[in-house]
């Protein structure tokens, strides 16, 4: 596996970049817990039954003159720098994207740091517009995406704050409260005049449904069509049938 590691690193050269698809850097971790060399811990962690423990680091291999050394940001024996940015708590190296590390994340974020603030309860840190104006979950981050389930605290993707506090990577609806994600205002009045332009069959067109709306909470009568049940309340189209369909009574 060290070998197939190398290997990878010499094409990442020759095509104009180092490192793997994660990242750009000089060097090759040694994984404390096997002893194999790989390019990131992701690498690692996507050709093993086991995680690479990031904070356990000890060595590196310089992908150039192929020396074992301390985890360090240069190399010792041809000086090659191993990266940009280097994090000698996560062990991590790259080029440069305005990095920092949070001590209470207790991991390196992408910056730069003076754009982001560390919210205590939500445990995580947030873009500064959101700074008092986003609704706090405690520990939020410590859990997977519904979406593709992947960590969000650690993941290098980032994660988007819904309006009900919750965190998730893409979609435009929540999956664990189902509100909207986004505002769809534009998107509903889109359906608005789908809707009626798509008249119903006659032996619908009388028919009323109980919806129940996931932003607002609300409950409404509406009319039944296919394309979607709007709520009386709040106009979103983000709602959920609540009862069976029935002839409305002053129709009949």
């Amino acid at each position: 596996m060290a070998a197939s590691a190398r290997e990878d690193g010499a094409r990442s050269q020759k095509q104009g970049r180092r490192g793997c698809e994660h990242y750009d850097r000089g060097c090759l971790l040694k994984a404390p817990c096997c002893d194999k060399l790989y390019t990131c811990r992701l690498c690692h962690d996507n050709n093993e039954d086991h995680q690479l423990d990031r904070f356990k680091v000890k060595e590196v291999q310089c992908i150039n003159c192929e020396k074992i050394q301390h985890a360090q940001q240069t190399c010792e024996e041809c000086s090659t720098l191993f990266g940009e940015y280097y994090c000698s708590i996560c062990h991590l190296f790259d080029k440069d994207k305005k990095q920092y590390h949070c001590e209470n994340c207790g991991i390196c974020r992408i910056g730069p740091k003076e754009d982001f603030f560390h919210c205590l309860k939500c445990n995580l840190c947030l873009a500064m517009n959101l700074q008092g104006k986003h609704k706090c979950i405690e520990n939020v981050s410590r859990q997977n995406c519904p979406i593709c389930l992947e960590d969000i605290h650690t993941s290098r993707v980032v994660a988007h704050v819904l309006p009900c506090g919750h965190l998730l990577h893409r979609g435009y609806r929540c999956p664990l409260c189902m509100h909207s994600a986004l505002d769809m205002t534009r998107y509903w009045r889109q359906l608005d005049d789908e809707v009626a332009q798509t008249p119903m069959p006659s032996e619908y067109q009388n028919m009323t449904v109980d919806i129940l709306c996931n932003d607002c909470n609300g409950r409404s009568t509406v009319q039944f069509h296919i394309l979607g049940m709007k709520c009386n309340i709040c106009e979103s189209y983000n709602t959920a049938q609540a009862g069976g369909c029935r002839i409305s009574l002053d129709q009949q």
